[in-house]
């Protein structure tokens, strides 16, 4: 039971109900989204891309320990030098353990460069697309015949 302090000032509850879209956060919206996103192509190409992970990090880390990450391979997809998505291939960690290819999305420069939701969703859409395709090895325009490989 929540109760007040001494002088009712503290807050009792949430200030938001669950049932209004400002209730999750802007990294909770932000996942929602890529979820959305990605549904539609891990749905038409699920055979393909059942080993593969889709994760999300606030911005792109260098770390001085992984070389590639110094020099973004050609598989990033970016906004002049920062980058937007990173796909890392399957392969095996320092413990000798197996991992799986995974497309990661730097969350705070995609939501810099979308001005509104529809441009974020339009993004996130394209970035995923680009990613998918590369992992596969195909162009872009065989994962979504709308995008142009220009």
């Amino acid at each position: 039971m929540r109760s007040a302090s001494r002088h009712g000032r503290e807050v009792r509850g949430p200030l938001l109900p669950p049932t209004v879209p400002g209730w999750r956060s802007r990294a909770e919206r932000f996942d929602m989204a890529v979820l959305e996103a990605y549904e539609p192509i891990e749905r038409r190409w699920q055979d393909r891309v059942s080993t593969l992970d889709v994760a999300v990090d606030e911005i792109p880390r260098i770390s001085p320990r992984d070389p590639e990450n110094v020099q973004f391979p050609p598989e990033v997809v970016a906004d002049g030098p920062i980058a937007l998505a990173r796909l890392i291939p399957a392969g095996v960690d320092i413990r000798g353990n197996a991992t799986r290819a995974r497309i990661v999305l730097f969350r705070k420069p995609i939501e810099r460069r979308a001005k509104d939701s529809t441009e974020l969703t339009e993004l996130l859409h394209e970035i995923l697309v680009a990613q998918v395709a590369t992992y596969l090895g195909v162009e872009p325009s065989v994962i979504d015949p709308t995008i142009d490989n220009d």
